[in-house]
């Protein structure tokens, strides 16, 4: 099992991964997740935000709020 810090060079693609409580587990190896909100890519190397409830990535704090519909979103 590989962890943040000894993962090869990633694969060109999408790849799968399990999300994991402060970290993650690669399933399918690939350079980017989707974000679970806006669709962006998200490099592997960037990837910070997650839910292991839901098994899914995001691209910013904001992204996870919109998900989660939380009532500390900021009024605009």
């Amino acid at each position: 099992m590989l962890n943040r810090t000894d993962r090869p060079a990633p694969m060109p693609g999408e790849a799968e991964v399990k999300y994991l409580d402060g970290d993650f587990r690669i399933v399918r190896p690939g350079a980017f997740v989707r974000c679970a909100v806006t669709g962006v890519p998200i490099p592997l190397e960037e990837l910070r935000y997650w839910s292991v409830d839901l098994q899914e990535a995001y691209a910013t704090p904001e992204a996870v709020l919109q998900r989660l519909g939380s009532g500390y979103a900021r009024n605009k």
